[in-house]
């Protein structure tokens, strides 16, 4: 190991600390804090990709940020916002589909993301949300220290040259282990496996596809909002795809 290798750890611990306390404080407040944490969350990663897809255009990256916190409010909040969510949408994905398709599919991954957090959140509490967010961050930390410390082959060089095979087959311990723990005795070991590895994956697969953007668009990073982990993009690209995926199997899960 080389100092190189982790010179970015102590600035990520940091961030990450700091992201801790934010969130801790929207859990606890609940309600319309946690409402506004998500939708300056989807705000900024909306900036981000504004900025990705229009680098010159300061108008672009703060169109797409306004018109992505609208439609997200216009999910939480339907009998006040009627008319405006149908307008945000369509701007959002008519912005984005007049410069790159890729950047309309993000969009809409990232405002269906935003909602499956408020849903959750509202609907049902702290708990499957905390192990939501939990698993992704799992996911993370087992991929990042497993990579670095075992190596071997690439999981996906095209796109995530750093992401090994190790790494991704941490990940999916980490979280099949978190989701046996928190289901334990409400679900089958082995449907809480299965569905641990299956988010995890979606995680990693949340992550390539931000990895993909960056490389269409030539960054290195989607910001420098947060200090080691870059924007906040990069940071939440997995939440990204693994809250989209659990919003798809969420009524199974409530129905068994």
């Amino acid at each position: 190991m080389t100092s190189e290798r982790w010179s970015d750890l102590k600035a990520r611990v940091w961030s990450s600390i700091v992201m801790i306390l934010v969130a801790g404080a929207a859990f606890w407040f609940g309600g319309v804090v946690f409402v506004a944490l998500i939708v300056a969350m989807v705000g900024a990663m909306h900036w981000e990709l504004g900025k990705m897809l229009s680098p010159l255009s300061r108008q672009a990256a703060w169109l797409s940020a306004m018109t992505a916190g609208g439609a997200t409010l216009g999910f939480v909040y339907s009998d006040a916002m009627m008319i405006i969510l149908p307008m945000t949408v369509l701007l959002q994905l008519w912005y984005f589909m007049s410069h790159r398709y890729l950047g309309a599919l993000y969009s809409a991954m990232i405002l269906l993301s935003g909602y499956v957090l408020i849903e959750l959140r509202l609907s049902y509490g702290s708990i499957l949300i905390l192990w939501l967010i939990g698993l992704v961050i799992l996911t993370d930390i087992g991929g990042y220290f497993a990579g670095r410390m075992i190596g071997g082959p690439k999981f996906w060089p095209r796109f995530s040259p750093k992401k090994t095979w190790s790494g991704a087959v941490a990940g999916w311990i980490c979280a099949a282990g978190l989701t046996l723990y928190v289901f334990w005795g409400d679900l089958t070991p082995v449907l809480s496996i299965a569905m641990g590895v299956a988010l995890s994956f979606a995680s990693q697969m949340g992550d390539i596809f931000e990895s993909a953007m960056k490389r269409k668009s030539n960054v290195k990073d989607s910001s420098n909002l947060i200090p080691g982990h870059g924007g906040v993009l990069d940071r939440f690209d997995g939440v990204v795809g693994a809250a989209l995926v659990f919003g798809f199997f969420l009524p199974l899960l409530m129905s068994l």
